[in-house]
């Protein structure tokens, strides 16, 4: 076989099991917004168990953090677990008051509005943040994982 044949031959495989590798890339995992929801599930009882660590384990490997109570944007995982390392010593516990909730093929979002309860170490007392609050969520790594979470306290009482 001729030199520029097996050349066409060689790019033709390689475009072909290139193509092969991004249609793979693009296969959308299988979701439901009940599971998505069920996602908030899991990131309270992380927050339960006070691990910082845990609750990190379940963001992506660039995530975006805009938390509620800093003014530091935290754009990785090391970031998002120095955030989590104090405010989980309040003991925070998530309830969802509205909700909507947005599939595509590999991110999904769920949107709306939620109470944060926190427990003053010292004192024990107890408080609701009532904030706005955006979960972006990735397919990474078999697994949906927060990519971007947003809070932000309501601006009228």
């Amino acid at each position: 076989m001729p030199i520029a044949m097996k050349s066409a031959v060689y790019v033709g495989i390689i475009l072909a099991s290139v193509s092969a590798a991004q249609a793979k890339s693009m296969e959308c995992p299988v979701t439901s917004e009940t599971q998505i929801e069920g996602l908030f599930t899991n990131f309270n009882e992380a927050w339960a168990t006070k691990d910082p660590a845990k609750v990190t384990a379940l963001f992506t490997r660039k995530p975006v953090l805009l938390a509620t109570v800093s003014n530091q944007p935290r754009t990785t995982p090391e970031e998002v677990n120095d955030y989590f390392v104090k405010f989980l010593k309040s003991s925070p516990v998530g309830r969802i008051d509205s909700s909507t909730v947005e599939l595509d093929c590999n991110t999904a979002a769920r949107l709306g509005t939620w109470t944060v309860t926190l427990t003053d170490p010292a004192t024990g007392a107890k408080s609701d943040v009532k904030a706005r609050y955006s979960f972006i969520y990735r397919y990474e790594d078999g697994a949906w994982k927060i990519d971007h979470l947003h809070s932000s306290m309501m601006p009228e009482k």
